[in-house]
């Protein structure tokens, strides 16, 4: 469902999918649902683990971006939010979106496969023509890191959190929503003709649990979030090419989204 982010190029269909699908994405209900659920998850956990600071002066790194829904729901509640995606079509789409009346105006898009905490396409650590000292290429640490429906599509998620874990001040946090493997069925969570970059059918709780631990993260807690119906296939290929279902097709299943929460050990750096 969101577009690709780190190693998704070893996947198999990897951004080409995703370009290609760029300008129809917003046209999705479930997209949009799935999107806010995600949001307002994000919302509320962020009232219940305090980040020592305002909301409103939070800067948010959401990685697997997409055409930029989640950002722009969550604009209104940040600071600023950097809005990175491996997938050069989806942030062109951002792009335009950003271009538009009444856009928000806190949010920075960038395309980049995201690797190295201290990539150049991020936003330096320090304002363009500031006088602080410093080192003049460190690169912006963020109090919070979100995805959405991107870690399904990531074949080693241990680098990638790694990586996160890199992007973040000392005592930030990372919120990130997918999909529940809660069963064989999960499978059908994505149509067999949109298989291509889906690395697993959904997030296993105690190994994403175990994966975060690894990569640093303290006070780890991955737990459903929230459940929404989903048309999905009755049977392998049942919709065809064009991915969606036609009349009398597919038939309802009650998806379990989970919440995978983590805070870099640490004093909050303001």
């Amino acid at each position: 469902m969101a577009s690709a982010v780190s190693n998704l190029k070893s996947a198999g269909g990897g951004n080409e999918r995703f370009n290609a699908e760029a300008a129809s994405w917003d046209s999705r209900p479930f997209v949009h649902a799935a999107s806010r659920e995600a949001a307002d998850a994000i919302l509320a956990q962020l009232k219940t683990h305090s980040l020592h600071k305002a909301t409103n002066d939070l800067n948010v790194l959401e990685i697997g971006c997409g055409t930029g829904i989640l950002s722009f729901l969550l604009a209104p509640h940040v600071q600023r939010v950097v809005a990175v995606d491996a997938a050069e079509g989806m942030i062109d789409v951002l792009n335009q979106k950003l271009h538009k009346p009444n856009a928000p105006s806190n949010i920075t898009p960038v395309a980049v496969l995201l690797e190295n905490p201290e990539d150049p396409a991020l936003p330096p650590a320090r304002p363009q023509g500031s006088d602080a000292s410093g080192d003049a290429t460190a690169r912006l640490k963020f109090d919070l890191i979100t995805s959405h429906l991107v870690l399904h599509h990531i074949p080693d998620l241990a680098p990638v959190l790694r990586t996160m874990h890199g992007c973040l001040k000392n005592g930030g946090s990372v919120m990130l929503t997918d999909f529940q493997d809660f069963a064989p069925e999960a499978r059908r969570f994505h149509p067999e003709s949109k298989m291509d970059g889906v690395a697993r059918h959904g997030i296993q709780v105690e190994q994403m649990t175990q994966l975060m631990r690894d990569a640093g993260f303290a006070g780890v807690e991955v737990k459903t979030a929230w459940r929404m119906m989903k048309t999905v296939e009755k049977f392998p290929g049942e919709f065809g090419t064009k991915g969606g279902p036609g009349e009398g097709q597919g038939e309802e299943m009650e998806i379990p989204f989970v919440m995978c929460y983590g805070q870099k050990p640490g004093q909050m750096l303001c």
